[in-house]
């Protein structure tokens, strides 16, 4: 463990440090390099997977439509999660790089939330995208025009960033005058204001807040959605129509599965596992960082046909 007598710059009135720790997973230290081959392998595929697919619907004219759109936004979002967490997580794993600067520490915490929380938008995005295809096909592409799209995605990131913004605000004006050891792979905001040594309340309501109206309010949205594509799809005349309609949703319902079960599940080991080991909350987070933003190009392209054949002809080096 680095020794904290190597801080510099902290005041005597208690301001930020001029340097953070990250803990890495306390009480594994010794298993650290059997534990980042998973991880690397994922943020291995994470980054080829993803990238493959932004590149497969840029080249491609056919797949130049709403569904696919916003598919590239979600895959752009899985490049940068796992761009921010896993370069230090690895480099703790490997070099025992532990040192992160306070600036360096915002930068990253800005990239992690905004982004999970676009991620969540873009998802109620295409779940609006379901809805019309099924419920209103013949309105269709009269809808969901580019300039539509364009707005959403603006939407989406203004909500990020200016959600977020006052969370770091905030944060900067806190004074670290006790230790500077982040329990945690990354900066992680509640793992940071535990570390204040002034009144963190405004912080800590903000945070439950933010959680509550962007879980709450995006998967009621997207719940809305999913009612109305089931009563179209349930009134449709033959089996095979409705298989078909409901098919074209797998892969958006994989992608919310993956994305907001391990937030649910984080959110009430953090708040109710007391008795779960300090490792095991630390592997959970990691470990949502990189699992959907790995699986979500897999998801896509084993469910999406015109994904698939493109991805294909790709990989035999062939022209679309």
């Amino acid at each position: 463990m680095p020794q904290q007598d190597n801080l510099s710059d902290t005041n005597s009135a208690g301001s930020y440090p001029s340097l953070f720790f990250l803990s890495g997973i306390p009480g594994m230290e010794a298993m650290h390099l059997w534990i980042s081959l998973p991880f690397c392998s994922m943020f291995t595929v994470a980054l080829l997977g993803n990238y493959t697919l932004l590149y497969v619907i840029k080249t491609e004219p056919s797949l130049h439509q709403p569904m696919y759109y916003f598919l590239a936004m979600l895959a752009f979002i899985d490049l940068v999660l796992p761009a921010s967490t896993m370069p230090k997580l690895l480099g703790i794993f490997w070099l025992n790089s532990r040192e992160i600067s306070f600036t360096a520490c915002l930068v990253q915490m800005f990239f992690l939330h905004s982004f999970s929380i676009m991620e969540s938008g873009v998802l109620v995005a295409m779940a609006f995208d379901r809805y019309v295809a099924i419920c209103n096909p013949l309105r269709y592409v009269t809808i969901l025009t580019n300039s539509v799209i364009a707005k959403i995605g603006l939407v989406a990131l203004a909500r990020g960033v200016l959600i977020v913004v006052p969370l770091l605000f905030f944060l900067r004006r806190l004074p670290f005058c006790q230790s500077h050891v982040i329990s945690h792979c990354y900066c992680e905001h509640m793992a940071v204001v535990k570390l204040a040594c002034a009144d963190t309340r405004f912080n800590n309501i903000y945070g439950i807040f933010v959680t509550i109206f962007i879980v709450g309010v995006d998967l009621m949205f997207i719940a809305l959605s999913y009612v109305k594509i089931l009563r179209t799809v349930l009134s449709l005349a033959s089996k095979e129509e409705q298989l078909k309609a409901f098919g074209t949703c797998i892969s958006h319902i994989c992608a919310i599965l993956m994305v907001y079960t391990p937030v649910v599940l984080t959110s009430i080991i953090h708040r109710f596992g007391q008795l779960i080991a300090p490792h095991i909350h630390i592997l959970l987070a990691s470990f949502y960082f990189i699992f959907p933003p790995m699986m979500n190009p897999i998801v896509y392209g084993v469910k999406t046909k015109e994904i698939r054949d493109r991805v294909r002809l790709l990989l035999r080096g062939k022209n679309f």
